[in-house]
């Protein structure tokens, strides 16, 4: 019988690239189309992750349909220039990859996480990418995602940045692994109990 895959599941922005600034702008932009207040500073908009982002928007009033509508709009139009991938990820991800699956599960538009990989000549290493139209809930794009590949979750792992994304994954029965490279510190991860909790891309190589 053949082995399930090892399955490692990606979160995009804070995991992989570095782009809070850009998703803070596009957040604004979109909010600002629906006749929404704007997030008064930083601080309140990672809130806004330390759940599903989407419930978090509804919660303030979202009509969440009308809001990824907008995005659909307004990711064109943002310039990706200054979004990089972190220092030290890809040599890890070639290194990671061989006899592996790996699937980006993320809030952002499905659209721009590819515009952005092909940008940094990543485009073919992933083979999948779930960004919010395909579903709202990571929990859900990852239960899916086992199910795909054909693996559970003693042999899957979810990479975040955020307490909400260690926290969906955790509820999918995966593996959790926490960076402290993201957008949420240790202190914020470590309330959401990741099975780990790492600080350099290298030390994915370990696990």
């Amino acid at each position: 019988m053949k082995k399930a895959p090892i399955l490692f599941i990606f979160d995009f922005d804070g995991v992989i690239v570095d782009s809070l600034g850009l998703y803070e702008k596009s957040v604004h932009l979109c909010l600002e189309a629906v006749g929404q207040p704007p997030i008064r500073d930083r601080e309140e908009f990672l809130s806004l992750f330390d759940d599903n982002f989407y419930e978090a928007i509804a919660r303030r009033g979202v009509d969440v349909r009308e809001f990824t509508k907008v995005s659909a709009a307004v990711v064109p139009t943002l310039s990706y220039d200054g979004v990089t991938v972190f220092p030290g990820l890809v040599p890890v991800l070639q290194k990671l990859r061989a006899g592996k699956r790996f699937v980006i599960v993320s809030s952002n538009s499905s659209r721009a996480i590819r515009l952005i990989l092909e940008r940094n000549g990543l485009e073919h290493c992933f083979d999948d990418i779930l960004g919010y139209e395909f579903m709202f809930s990571k929990r859900e794009k990852i239960v899916h995602t086992l199910r795909e590949f054909g693996t559970d979750g003693d042999r899957s792992y979810y990479i975040g940045d955020t307490k909400g994304d260690i926290k969906e994954a955790r509820s999918a029965g995966v593996r959790t692994i926490g960076v402290t490279w993201g957008w949420h510190p240790r202190e914020r991860l470590e309330e959401a109990r990741p099975d780990f909790l790492i600080d350099a891309p290298e030390e994915l190589l370990g696990l």
